[in-house]
């Protein structure tokens, strides 16, 4: 499963890519809104925020797995910056309160960085507090898998997107206070002059362009080291490259599944992690049922067992990949299964519980995703109904499953119903209100990651 663990170059690019798009597009905010009348700026701003949305609506439908929260999070601090500009320019119109001159866009100067600095330092610090929890993220788990499905890429995603928040957050922190020390105490309004539209304007454009050639360093050194590693796959090499499919088996006997103590842990050689051992790969796109019961009677040495599909998913980070999870269930007991044809062991599922809960670390990161998908459907299945209401009137109650109820279960494990159920049920705070919201929109669409 080498392949699985190597980073698609494009991916870099996007990365970086996204980024730029978001920025650049604050730079043509600032610009045009010194160039044009001062009372287009937050025409201006609503018309950059619809311009990253359109990007971001249509990178999502193109199918890219790239990390779109930096865009996502720039077009709410141009939305924000609009409703703020005009709020005040309404306070002021009314007279409910003194708004000083450079904050309304019929006086001249209007100083838009004054607001706008601020405005999107709060709204970077909104995201970074609530980034695994915005809808924008939780359809990008949905649909590509969670950090550890998708490897190398995933920790560099997760990692690069909040580093690049808290980067954003702090350069518009520093922007803020630089711009409104200068504005209290040396500006003066009786007549602005090239110095105060430089630091008002143009310092802004000028961090803004630092941070992006800090960026290009960056990512192009990202590159080098994981190009030296080997962690890289080009575009050439993902066209050339022919299909492949990654089976994984789960070994089940009652409430005892086998597994090898002593995986090597890919990204960390000397480091053994408990995972299956039963995982092979085909040349070939997509195994019928019948040859995959034959591949995993003869890894087992036992063919009396009871497969059953898991679920599977279509990298789009890879193309041709894909990785298929199957069950399979052995009757009896695990002494009637001793004579296993690959090294391992039968654990206890509530030990491998209790490691998933208290210490992750000793599962591979694989194995940790599919406990996740595994858990949360069962256990939501068994605490909400389809329509997100609890089964149970006592709040506190929360179930628990074993390997037995898997077995036993009808649920579709590849169906993301339950894990949108899990998402949106009514423990969230005003849910029948924004569930008629979201009936009133029409929002019914499914994200099945395999279609």
């Amino acid at each position: 499963m080498e392949d699985l663990g190597k980073v698609n170059s494009i991916q870099l690019y996007n990365l970086w890519k996204n980024l730029t798009v978001g920025l650049a597009t604050v730079i043509t905010m600032m610009a045009f809104s010194k160039l044009l009348p001062f009372y287009l700026s937050p025409v201006v701003s609503i018309i950059c925020a619809a311009f990253l949305y359109v990007y971001i609506y249509n990178t999502k439908e193109s199918r890219e797995s790239s990390c779109m929260i930096v865009p996502y999070a720039l077009m709410y601090c141009l939305l924000a910056y609009s409703f703020v500009t005009i709020a005040m320019n309404v306070v002021y119109a009314w007279g409910v309160m003194h708004v000083p001159d450079e904050l309304v866009f019929f006086t001249n100067p209007f100083i838009p960085s004054l607001i706008f600095n601020p405005v999107a330092f709060i709204v970077m610090v909104v995201f970074i507090a609530r980034r695994k929890k915005l809808h924008l993220c939780v359809d990008c788990r949905m649909r590509n898998g969670d950090v550890h499905e998708r490897g190398v890429l995933g920790d560099i995603l997760e990692s690069e997107s909040h580093f690049q928040l808290k980067n954003l957050a702090l350069v518009f922190f520093l922007l803020s206070t630089v711009i409104w020390i200068y504005y209290t105490m040396f500006y003066v309004n009786i007549n602005i002059n090239a110095r105060d539209w430089y630091i008002f304007t143009w310092l802004t454009i000028i961090f803004i362009l630092l941070d992006e050639l800090y960026f290009v360093a960056r990512y192009y050194n990202l590159y080098l080291d994981m190009k030296e590693n080997n962690e890289i796959i080009t575009p050439d090499q993902l066209n050339d490259m022919t299909a492949k499919t990654y089976l994984r088996f789960y070994v089940i006997c009652g409430n005892f599944i086998y597994v090898d103590p002593h995986a090597i842990d890919p990204k960390a050689v000397y480091k053994e992690v408990i995972d299956t051992p039963f995982f092979t790969k085909r040349t070939v796109n997509g195994i019928p049922a019948d040859e995959v019961k034959r591949i995993i009677s003869k890894m087992t040495g036992y063919d009396n067992g009871e497969l059953r599909f898991f679920f599977g998913r279509k990298s789009n980070d890879l193309s041709k990949h894909s990785l298929l999870r199957y069950f399979y269930f052995l009757d009896g007991d695990i002494s009637d299964y001793q004579d296993m044809n690959v090294d391992g062991e039968w654990m206890d599922y509530e030990r491998i519980k209790y490691l998933y809960m208290h210490n992750p670390g000793k599962l591979s990161e694989i194995s940790v995703a599919d406990t996740t998908r595994l858990a949360t459907i069962v256990v939501t299945e068994k605490t909400f109904d389809e329509e997100g209401f609890r089964k149970s009137k006592i709040k506190t109650y929360t179930p628990t499953f074993n390997l037995l109820d898997v077995r036993k279960s009808n649920l579709d494990f590849q169906d993301d119903k339950w894990i949108e159920v899990s998402l949106f049920n009514s423990d969230t705070p005003l849910f029948r209100i924004k569930r008629w919201w979201r009936k009133f929109r029409g929002d019914n669409k499914k994200n099945n990651s395999w279609q």
